[in-house]
C-alpha cells in the first residue's frame, strides 16, 4: 500500500512534507484537501479529527504532525539524504532549527495572514504588526547565524530546511527580508533553487490567488 498524504499545495506544512518525499523520492499518493474534493476531506477527518493538515498515512496508520512524520520517513523508508543528522548533537541543532522556523517564523506568517482573513481592518493591521515585529527579530537573528552556511545546520540538507523553505518562501510574502540581512536573502535564494522546493513552489502557484495579502509578482 503506498503512502498517502493529505494536505493542500499552497499550505507551508504540505510544503515541508512535499519537500522531504522529493528529496529522497519516496513514492506517495496525494490527495488535495479542499472544498471541490469532499471525499478526501472526509478521510482526512476521519484519520486526524483535529483538523490539520498535513497528515501522512502509512499501511492505515495515520501521522500528524510534519516534523514528527518526517522523522518517520527516515526511520521506515531511508533514502540518500538523511535529512536528521545521525550524530546524536547535530541532530539536536536540526530539530531546534526546525522548531524555530515553525515557531518562529512561519506562526507570525500565520498570524499576519489570520488577521487579513478576518476582514476587519483595525485587526489586520494590528495582527500585521505583530507578525512584522516577531519576523524582524526573526531575520536578524538567522542573518547572523547562517553565516558561512549554505544549509540551516551547515553542509548537509535537513529537516531543518525542509522547515525553511515553505517559511521563509511565505514571510519574505508578507514582511520582505530587507537588504541589510544578505545572508538570509542569499538562503532564501538558495531554497528556492532547490529541485525539491522548486517542485512544490511550481505545483502551489495555480493557488496564488488565495494569499488573503497579495501575493507579489516574484518568486
Amino acid at each position: 500500500m503506498p503512502l498517502i498524504l493529505y494536505g493542500h499545495p499552497f499550505s507551508s506544512y504540505t510544503q515541508k512534507a512535499l519537500v522531504a518525499l522529493y528529496e529522497n523520492a519516496i513514492p506517495f499518493e496525494f490527495r488535495c484537501v479542499a472544498p471541490d474534493r469532499p471525499q478526501h476531506v472526509q478521510e482526512w477527518l476521519a484519520h486526524w479529527p483535529m483538523r490539520k493538515f498535513p497528515v501522512l498515512v502509512d499501511e492505515g496508520r495515520a501521522l500528524p504532525e510534519t516534523s514528527i512524520f518526517i522523522e518517520h520517513l527516515q526511520l521506515s523508508r531511508p533514502g540518500p539524504v538523511r535529512l536528521i543528522p545521525e550524530d546524536p548533537t547535530t541532530a539536536l541543532e536540526v530539530r531546534f532549527l526546525d522548531r524555530y522556523f515553525d515557531l518562529h517564523v512561519m506562526t507570525p506568517v500565520q498570524r499576519a495572514v489570520d488577521g487579513a482573513l478576518t476582514g476587519d481592518p483595525a485587526r489586520r493591521e494590528e495582527w500585521m504588526a505583530h507578525g512584522v515585529k516577531k519576523l524582524e527579530l526573526a531575520y536578524a537573528w538567522l542573518d547572523r547565524h547562517l553565516a558561512g552556511r549554505d544549509w540551516a545546520a551547515g553542509a548537509d540538507f535537513t529537516l531543518a530546511d525542509c522547515a525553511a523553505a515553505p517559511s521563509l518562501f511565505y514571510a519574505d510574502w508578507v514582511h520582505p527580508i530587507a537588504a541589510s540581512y544578505p545572508v538570509l536573502r542569499a538562503y532564501r535564494a538558495r531554497l528556492l533553487a532547490r529541485p525539491s522546493f522548486a517542485r512544490a513552489v511550481e505545483e502551489a502557484r495555480p493557488f496564488r490567488h488565495l494569499f488573503p495579502l497579495g501575493a507579489p509578482e516574484r518568486d
